[in-house]
């Protein structure tokens, strides 16, 4: 098929605009309600007394038709037969045939953050002719913006950067979420390494995931990526980069860790454009002779990684009864965004009396903790557990699970393949440009016409701070009562989760530049407890984990928290949420008197007499 043919092809499936439903309605792969049985349906059925209809399935038993309304068509992308929905990409990535696939693996004790020596070099690379390039990936430049996509990417054959000669090791990142730009051999076991921005921009050089091989063991290897932006990061404050073995991986059943000497995060010269840039540097032992090994910045979590996950559930008797996965709408790419439906089948009786909880994630794509956080409630809630079992019973959970899921496949950091950060665009009305957050938009707009939300959380990755904490928005221009409560459910997290939740580190306020984020647009549709739930790529300072990295199991572990803050929240006895007001309203005052002491020489008394008035007063709004 011709380039031409194939756009044609791509511009004849794209969103219809007259659909404003929360759910896209195509479907690439159907699996066909079929059955051994006779089966007709009404539309063929000869008798003028049935409707004709494609809707009604008539079976013969003992030996009459019994007429059965069809099930509800299956939107979601995996048939239980059938494969999973090919990736897309955009028509110019080179994408190599082998599927990259890791090990879950967690390490029997905490992996502790890089204590600093003060004898850590800064490498600094002048231009030099003499340096030999490795490892170049052109093909990100060759389209100003998103054209259109296709399976597999470019179907030219792949060019191979170098070949396998003497000992220079061999680099990829060709492959699902990957990222790497350029590797320069500047010395015998020394790298220079320039990681892609993200497609169609010129900026977020954070993310970084790729493949090396054909190394030596036991020989001291240095890696250095000179093109970072931010001034300030998580690497300055112990954070090592991630390592896997393929070979421990067989041996050893030994999965991604930190790893790395050497640690150095710091400024460079200036580049081209004469903006400073700035480096991170170490130095690594490679365990086995020519093994193939991979780095990352976080946890990999792909997009074929969620949709096997998806295929597991659509699979399984029992979580799919409760668990019901459609696609919410498609990408620029034709990729598809999944929308689970989870709540114990609903009673005519009861259907409007439950209350709804939305959670989403990796609108960010590089922010990969997100999607090891959602696992963990996906794991949780969708357990044989009492407490999941009471979840499902109360309340109707919407989640999607992977917002940008072009941004994951390419490896970006932030953006989408429309060159913009979604999550500055959830008041666009722009629905072909930024279809997911749209459509997501839709939904919440149309699910709290039927019901009322009573908390969203969107998932996200920190890269300058350590912790698990929380962004919220301030409610102090409506009442106090308002302002508290939107207070709680974060602390009642921080309680529930002492050595990796920070309350202190959380923050409650709407900035201007933040106008457009998934918190602050469902905020002003009326969800009172809105939150972005911020994750670190480091670990933690607080309790036991002081001072250690996070490993997937403790980010998947705030998932269950979640859940257990969530039941402490709603639960009908309030000893635990009055509690937590008390609690908030005590440090409300303090910080109050706090502020007053420091703009004021009037005496304590005086001042503590002020206070109470003026609390009375924000009470009586």
């Amino acid at each position: 098929m011709s380039e031409d043919s194939e756009k044609e092809d791509y511009s004849d499936r794209t969103i219809s605009d007259e659909d404003e439903s929360d759910e896209d309605m195509f479907m690439k792969f159907v699996s066909e309600d079929l059955h051994r049985c006779a089966l007709l349906t009404a539309d063929s059925f000869g008798d003028p007394f049935f409707p004709r209809t494609t809707q009604i399935l008539l079976e013969y038993q003992l030996g009459r038709w019994v007429p059965r309304l069809r099930e509800p068509r299956d939107l979601y992308g995996v048939s239980s037969s059938g494969p999973l929905s090919p990736t897309r990409w955009p028509y110019h990535c080179e994408v190599i045939d082998e599927k990259v696939q890791h090990i879950d693996w967690t390490p029997s004790c905490p992996e502790p953050v890089y204590i600093p020596t003060g004898l850590e070099t800064e490498p600094l690379y002048p231009d030099s002719k003499e340096a030999t390039v490795v490892y170049l990936a052109e093909d990100a430049y060759k389209e100003p913006c998103f054209v259109y996509s296709r399976v597999g990417g470019n179907r030219t054959p792949l060019k191979q950067p170098v070949d396998y000669r003497d000992n220079t090791l061999m680099f990829e990142a060709r492959f699902e979420s990957g990222n790497l730009q350029k590797v320069v051999k500047v010395a015998e076991y020394e790298y220079q390494l320039t990681v892609r921005p993200d497609l169609f921009t010129n900026k977020h050089t954070q993310w970084y995931y790729f493949q090396v091989t054909n190394m030596r063991a036991g020989i001291v290897y240095r890696f250095t990526i000179v093109n970072f932006t931010k001034p300030a990061s998580l690497y300055s404050r112990g954070m090592r980069p991630l390592f896997y073995s393929e070979k421990e991986a067989k041996a050893h059943h030994i999965g991604w860790q930190r790893i790395g000497d050497q640690i150095k995060y710091y400024r460079n010269n200036p580049g081209q454009d004469g903006q400073h840039y700035f480096s991170l540097t170490w130095t690594f032992q490679f365990p086995h002779n020519k093994d193939t090994c991979y780095f990352a910045h976080c946890y990999p979590y792909t997009y074929t990684n969620l949709q096997e996950y998806l295929s597991g559930i659509n699979n399984d008797p029992v979580r799919s009864k409760f668990c019901k996965i459609r696609v919410l709408c498609h990408t620029l790419a034709r990729n598809m965004v999944y929308i689970l439906t989870i709540t114990t089948p609903l009673k005519n009786s009861d259907s409007r009396k439950r209350k709804a909880v939305i959670l989403t994630a990796r609108v960010h794509p590089g922010e990969t903790n997100s999607s090891w956080i959602m696992k963990g409630f996906l794991d949780y809630i969708l357990g044989h557990s009492s407490d999941a079992q009471l979840l499902r019973d109360t309340f109707i959970f919407k989640v999607v699970p992977m917002l940008n899921p072009d941004g994951v496949i390419v490896g970006n950091y932030r953006c989408s393949l429309a060159g913009r950060d979604l999550n500055r665009n959830y008041t666009s009305l722009l629905k072909e440009s930024f279809p997911s957050v749209w459509y997501t938009r839709n939904m919440v707009h149309r699910l709290m016409e039927k019901r009322e939300v009573i908390l969203y959380c969107d998932l996200h990755g920190h890269s300058r701070k350590e912790n698990i904490f929380m962004y919220g928005c301030d409610g102090s221009d409506r009442s106090k009562t308002l302002y508290l409560q939107q207070r709680i459910f974060p602390l009642m997290l921080s309680k529930n989760c002492p050595d990796k939740f920070s309350f202190s580190a959380c923050k409650f306020n709407v900035q201007k530049s933040k106008e457009g984020t998934g918190r602050v647009v469902m905020w002003k549709m009326g969800i009172r407890n809105s939150f972005t739930m911020e994750a670190t790529f480091c670990g933690s300072t607080l309790g036991n984990k002081r001072g250690t990295h996070f490993s997937t199991k403790d980010l998947e572990s705030m998932g269950y928290h979640f859940c257990d803050s969530l039941l402490d929240y709603c639960d009908p006895d309030r000893t635990k949420y009055y509690r937590c007001l008390k609690e908030l309203e005590e440090m409300e005052r303090h910080i109050t008197l706090e502020k007053v002491f420091e703009d004021s020489d009037t005496p304590v008394i005086d001042i503590t007499l002020d206070v109470e008035s003026r609390e009375l007063t924000f009470l009586l709004r």
